[in-house]
């Protein structure tokens, strides 16, 4: 929902250190990694209740995420640079409350539905970018990406900020899990209503 409305503003300032990743011979596949591992890490920090390191580690994470395509605009764009980058997002995405479900038993059930939700929010968001570019849909809403990237409540910034609310309250877990699991079923809702109104207009 915010997404594209941050990129102005973030952009020039990602731009500029991705230039200097690159100067300095890191490649955006590597930042990518590097980010999935901090983010990993940040997730185990969680499971062993180590809430205020697991924000700092996961922070750090999304950074590095945002980092990634800089370098690659700096240098060369690859289509297995974007598929990369998805992969190792939803990686991200799936083990944090992944984590919160290991640290208190109770998280659990909340955790399990917050997964399946996201799952399937990811469905929605693939299966329209294979089908926009059969049919040549592009945009740049959410800057220069390998595929079409498709609007939704419930994306990065959302995500982030509910994950940093997780770790500030991990009391209130299963409360905001629950309710960014309806946010997520909201954005699939939406996500289908577009893709019915796009592929059916779409040449």
């Amino acid at each position: 929902m915010f997404d594209a409305r941050l990129r102005p503003l973030i952009d020039p300032p990602l731009n500029a250190i991705g230039r200097g990743l690159a100067r300095a011979g890191l490649s955006a596949n590597m930042v990518t990694i590097a980010g999935l591992a901090v983010g990993l890490g940040g997730a185990a920090a969680v499971a062993w209740r180590h809430y205020l390191l697991a924000l700092a580690l996961i922070l750090v994470s999304r950074m590095l995420d945002g980092l990634d395509g800089a370098v690659a605009r700096a240098t060369t764009k690859s289509d297995f640079g974007g598929y990369l980058d998805i992969v190792c997002d939803f990686a991200f995405y799936v083990a944090v409350p992944v984590g919160f479900g290991l640290a208190t038993p109770a998280n659990l059930p909340s955790a399990l539905v917050l997964v399946a939700t996201f799952t399937v929010t990811g469905i929605s968001f693939l299966a329209f970018a294979v089908l926009a570019a059969q049919r040549g849909i592009e945009t740049t809403a959410h800057g220069q990406k390998s595929f079409f990237y498709n609007s939704g409540l419930a994306e990065g910034a959302e995500t982030i900020a509910t994950f940093a609310a997780m770790c500030l309250w991990p009391a209130g877990f299963a409360w905001l899990a629950s309710g960014y699991a309806v946010l997520c079923v909201l954005t699939v809702v939406q996500r289908t209503i577009a893709a019915h109104h796009f592929l059916k207009h779409a040449p």
